[in-house]
């Protein structure tokens, strides 16, 4: 199964795809949209929504997992990520692709084992869950992080899922 982590953003939107088959997960791709603060929120916005339906027609993901917002600077971070979020969001639903959204503590939980990790906890484990050769950029392991985050608990639904099918 192919998914697609976003971890969304007006300035820097993170995004990672991985593989999971098996029981093992893998770094299928990865990275960062950068949207330059200097134009306007709707040339952001629209600049965003190219890209991801680029990185969307590349890869053709089966899931995606997307970060609920959880924190903002002040009222206008705020309603600029929930623009952004509200973006991707919709990108992903006219891919016709299963969004699944995740809090940070749910992620951070999933990836570190601990809620409150910080980020560079979270860049260290996603490196060692995914043997990358690097720790990528702090935007980027938090999309890979959903990815993976949502590959183990959609693996562990999956076997519950069996185990109860088998056992009726």
């Amino acid at each position: 199964m192919l998914i697609i982590g976003v971890d969304p953003g007006s300035i820097h939107c993170g995004w990672g795809i991985v593989e999971t088959s098996g029981g093992r997960t893998r770094r299928i791709d990865s990275g960062r949209i950068n949207l330059p603060k200097s134009d306007p929120l709707s040339v952001r916005l629209m600049k965003l929504q190219r890209e991801l339906a680029e990185i969307m027609l590349q890869c053709s993901p089966d899931a995606a997992a997307v970060e609920k917002i959880f924190f903002a600077k002040s009222i206008q971070s705020a309603l600029a990520l929930g623009h952004a979020r509200g973006v991707v969001l919709a990108s992903l639903a006219a891919r016709g692709v299963a969004i699944h959204e995740y809090s940070p503590l749910e992620v951070k939980q999933s990836v570190v084992g601990y809620g409150k990790a910080s980020k560079r906890q979270v860049q260290e484990m996603v490196t060692a869950i995914l043997g990358l050769a690097a720790l990528p950029e702090e935007d980027e392991a938090d999309a890979l992080a959903i990815a993976v985050c949502h590959a183990h608990g959609h693996g562990l639904k999956s076997r519950i899922a069996q185990a109860m099918k088998a056992s009726s």
